[in-house]
């Protein structure tokens, strides 16, 4: 009897992390997208991290996956993105409809964003 409350109390401890990757959603304004690395003969595509604020309070530096080819025009600075962040995959939207599923490679408390306009 201990034992089976003990691997239960376990799985529940243990189960407590997945639950706590929590899902952060909604609108704001591209702050900044800059070149990551370089490009070489097995990279040909060049990757690029893309920074934003929410008004929840947290910067995200989200980095584009390498292979993939991605048009920094498509992305300017200062436009309003929709984005999707849940644990450390993000997905970015501009309102063109041009999508991007990256990685957050960086998160940082700051000031709530304004909302875009």
């Amino acid at each position: 009897m201990k034992k089976t409350f003990s691997v239960f109390l376990l799985a529940i401890v243990a189960g407590i992390p997945l639950a706590a990757a929590t899902k952060d959603t909604g609108k704001t304004v591209l702050k900044d997208v800059q070149p990551a690395g370089t490009t070489q003969k097995g990279h040909k595509h060049q990757q690029f991290d893309l920074s934003l604020s929410t008004p929840s309070g947290k910067d995200y530096t989200c980095r584009s996956k390498e292979g993939e080819k991605l048009k920094a025009t498509e992305f300017p600075v200062g436009s309003n993105i929709s984005y999707q962040i849940k644990g450390d995959k993000g997905k970015i939207k501009t309102e063109s409809g041009k999508t991007l599923d990256c990685t957050i490679v960086r998160v940082a408390d700051s000031a709530p964003a304004p909302p875009p306009k």
